[in-house]
């Protein structure tokens, strides 16, 4: 008997499965797609809706944190439950009023208020904030006034406005689980916004997109966003007047280091 690969035809693009995540490539039975990619689709598709309905264990990664030296404090939105959250954007958009007042009396100037949020994908949050962070330590500079680390659940990337405007911060960092993708339910993202305060848009704010080791891994993110915030707070700015030029930086890096290594004078 002819066993069942026999009956699926391949795609000509087959051989680019090896390069990307990314559902490609997936050949047919018949007029159908074979049977071994739905049930894929089925179990990437569960992936994403779990990712979006999973609650955040806060208790451990504030437990992570603090481990790794950060000062932790805790704040929930003004959705009070995940099916209000997802069916009201703008609730998740604004800390409730008890977290509102806690963080304002502990409230005090600073360079940079970092705020972690679930977001649409709390497996995200789980796996990377805090390895983004210890990557991101070293590349702080010396002296930066960091306020507590406020993990923030049902948020929305606004919500850090708020939470940087009551510690008086130069610049909120967010780092938020995104929409899951079919390939990507644990993708982590990271915004920046400039003197932060309730009513900022997007247009004011920078991204850092599909951090994870499969995507943009703890290390380049972690460079990407220092760059970011220390031209961020020498410009005085961030979003569309503030392009990422981290890049340069890096074939600069790597030119000093090639002619550093060349010989002074070398004979004809």
């Amino acid at each position: 008997m002819s066993g069942d690969n026999d009956i699926v035809t391949p795609s000509s693009w087959q051989q680019w499965r090896a390069a990307t995540p990314a559902r490609l490539a997936l050949g047919r039975a018949g007029a159908g797609m074979p049977t071994d990619e739905t049930l894929r689709f089925g179990w990437a598709h569960a992936m994403a809706r779990d990712a979006i309905h999973a609650a955040l264990d806060t208790a451990a990664l504030e437990g992570a944190l603090r481990t790794d030296g950060w000062q932790v404090v805790q704040a929930t939105s003004r959705a009070a439950d995940r099916t209000t959250y997802l069916r009201r954007p703008d609730l998740g958009r604004r800390l409730d009023e008890e977290a509102a007042q806690t963080l304002h009396t502990g409230a005090g100037d600073c360079d940079v208020c970092f705020v972690i949020g679930d977001g649409l994908s709390s497996l995200a949050v789980a796996r990377h904030a805090a390895p983004l962070l210890a990557a991101l330590r070293p590349h702080l500079p010396a002296g930066t006034r960091v306020a507590p680390v406020t993990l923030v659940t049902q948020a929305r990337v606004a919500v850090a406005d708020e939470v940087g405007a009551l510690y008086g911060a130069k610049l909120s960092v967010m780092l938020i689980g995104e929409r899951p993708g079919l390939s990507s339910p644990d993708s982590l993202g990271i915004y920046l916004t400039h003197a932060p305060r309730i009513g900022r848009s997007d247009a004011e704010r920078n991204c850092i997109s599909n951090v994870r080791p499969e995507g943009l891994g703890y290390g380049l993110a972690a460079f990407k966003l220092a760059w970011l915030m220390r031209e961020a707070l020498r410009r005085g700015l961030t979003g569309v007047a503030l392009k990422d030029e981290s890049d340069l930086a890096v074939l600069a890096a790597d030119a000093a280091l090639i002619m550093a290594a060349l010989p002074g004078d070398t004979p004809p």
